[in-house]
């Protein structure tokens, strides 16, 4: 394998001027940089990345931590992020947590020891010390889908309990009165915002959420399914299924339709998301958008601005807020 100095002695140069035509950088004239440009292609060289970064402690790589990226949503994340890498000219690292505290820590100290001083979290069940130690020891950490109010310029996220109330209000709107809600077993904050918001938009209008029409289960098809059977089993009365994401609501339309029921003209169903599933069932699902890619992108974007000491993100705030897509999963009551 050629190295630099192999590259300086072909073309008769100092390896000082060979770093500065492979970094674009220094006062370098036009007849040299070709003709050492042409000498690192004959030869096949290629910069030790490694090597630099140990020199800089630092390197042109932003790492991702997520819990699996084997799942639609994570997956969506990663390809945010990594739109965002490519137009920086960054390479990407990525890690699975596996919805565990100390591999996800674990994760995060592979990423910094390969100089990332850039990385993007999706933090199921990291503490907020634990986190806010983090952020001190790493300039670019960017926490996706969590807000910690003193970390406020580092948190990317999304107003859960705004947009589950925006998804009952469509039901309340469309005459729905029984109202049950599909939610995960997860212990993230997710869950508990989305039920938040749905029983605030039913007392808004002077009812309330019966707590037998409130079921929990994973948070996937299978899930979906015996959350929306086991509530035919205890006979609760409902005429809209509000999930807690588009799986899950998928797994309702299923069981639903397996018990003789149809959708929409028996009981509605409304997801959160909108991934692509969501279009791929039939009916095609009613579901609020979930904009994970932009946030993802945006996310990058912020961390490679902080780990360059960009001050001018250090007192900003960073909410999405999602919105309602309407297909045919609903109907009046």
């Amino acid at each position: 394998m050629a190295t630099i100095k192999d590259v300086a002695r072909v073309a008769g140069v100092s390896t000082a001027t060979v770093s500065r035509v492979v970094h674009n950088g220094g006062q370098v004239g036009d007849a040299c940089r070709a003709r050492v440009q042409k000498v690192i292609k004959e030869l096949g060289y290629r910069p030790n990345t490694n090597a630099r970064a140990l020199v800089s402690k630092t390197s042109n790589t932003i790492g991702v931590v997520t819990p699996r990226l084997s799942m639609t949503f994570f997956g969506c994340l990663a390809a945010g992020v990594e739109k965002a890498a490519r137009e920086q000219k960054y390479k990407l690292l990525m890690s699975n947590s596996l919805y565990e505290t100390k591999t996800e820590l674990e994760a995060i100290e592979s990423l910094r020891e390969h100089s990332c001083s850039a990385i993007i979290l999706h933090s199921e069940y990291s503490d907020e010390k634990t986190l806010k130690k983090l952020a001190d020891e790493i300039p670019g950490l960017v926490i996706v889908n969590r807000f910690i109010p003193e970390l406020a310029n580092r948190c990317v996220w999304l107003d859960n309990e705004a947009g589950a109330q925006k998804v009952a209000d469509h039901l309340l709107d469309k005459g729905h009165r029984d109202i049950a809600v599909v939610t995960s077993v997860y212990q993230n904050n997710d869950p508990e915002f989305r039920l938040n918001g749905v029983r605030a938009a039913i007392e808004k209008r002077g009812l309330s959420l019966n707590p037998e029409a409130i079921v929990e289960s994973t948070a996937n098809m299978r899930g979906g399914e015996e959350a929306v059977t086991a509530l035919l089993e205890k006979g609760v009365k409902f005429s809209a299924v509000v999930a807690y994401n588009d799986l899950m609501a998928v797994g309702a339309l299923n069981a639903l339709q397996d018990a003789g029921l149809r959708v929409p003209e028996d009981v509605s169903v409304v997801g959160f998301d909108n991934l692509y599933v969501s279009t791929a069932c039939r009916p095609k699902l009613t579901t609020m958008d979930y904009p994970v890619e932009e946030m993802a992108n945006y996310a990058a974007n912020l961390a490679i601005n902080l780990s360059t000491g960009d001050n001018k993100v250090s007192s900003q705030t960073h909410l999405f807020m999602p919105t309602l897509v309407e297909r045919n999963s609903v109907a009046k009551k």
